[in-house]
């Protein structure tokens, strides 16, 4: 059962990646997973996930989440609408803004929300030698020591503004996200992973489909892109960023 948790595909060609990522500063790895795998995780994020939810308003503002009894608590909800409202104005206004569901595996891990659950499972694989010494070989960083993340779902009507994702004084090096989506995700639904050159022109676009894994050196400027109100699904994923302290 652990093993299968989180078991990476042994047919990828690791030299091959390693040289498209050294030359584009980003990747999308297909099949980085087992089929297995892949779908016993997706099922953990669909059906075992309290999710809570997670925004921004405007790029002065600071980041803020609720857990997923949070929102049930009475005005939890309410609360949240009304700063869902001020995503919609600071977006508006061309300023930075996001809005999502989220479950952070870090804050559930140390905060010890539920020992020995799936999402701990998880963090550990993502920190473990195996995909560690993965991304070290595809991203030819070997001061790369650990990796956080948090689990995603974009559903209709969410979104990540642009941004860089410039911490790199606290050890962030590449961005990552494991895709877990429904199968055969469609282009109209949104939820790609979208890089922009200095003028606001998309140089690439990474369709969230399912079992890939995006990798891109920080900083760069990207967004994941609007989920319309008739996506069927939300855009399910595993992110985070792989850090040298």
């Amino acid at each position: 059962m652990v093993k299968a948790l989180f078991e990476l595909n042994p047919a990828l060609d690791r030299a091959a990646l390693a040289a498209d990522f050294a030359q584009h500063g980003r990747l999308q790895i297909r099949d980085v997973l087992t089929d297995q795998t892949a779908r016993e995780i997706r099922d953990i994020l669909v059906n075992q996930t309290d999710w809570g939810f997670a925004l921004q308003v405007g790029t002065h503002g600071k980041p803020e989440s609720w857990r997923g009894h949070e929102l049930r608590a009475p005005g939890g909800a309410q609360a949240v609408m009304e700063k869902i409202q001020q995503t919609d104005r600071a977006a508006a206004d061309r300023d930075y803004a996001f809005r999502l569901q989220r479950y952070s595996l870090v804050e559930a891990y140390l905060g010890q929300w539920n020992p020995g659950s799936p999402h701990d499972l998880l963090l550990e694989h993502l920190n473990d030698e195996p995909f560690m010494a993965l991304m070290r070989q595809v991203t030819g960083i070997p001061e790369l020591v650990k990796a956080d993340g948090h689990a995603s779902c974009y559903g209709p009507q969410q979104f990540l503004g642009k941004h860089l994702d410039s911490h790199v004084a606290e050890g962030w090096r590449i961005a990552y996200v494991l895709n877990l989506t429904i199968d055969d995700w469609h282009p109209d639904w949104g939820g790609y992973l979208m890089f922009f050159d200095e003028d606001g022109d998309v140089e690439a676009g990474y369709m969230p489909r399912f079992n890939t894994l995006n990798l891109f050196r920080v900083p760069q400027s990207h967004a994941v892109s609007y989920v319309p109100p008739f996506a069927p699904r939300g855009r399910y994923a595993i992110s985070g960023w792989l850090r040298d302290q």
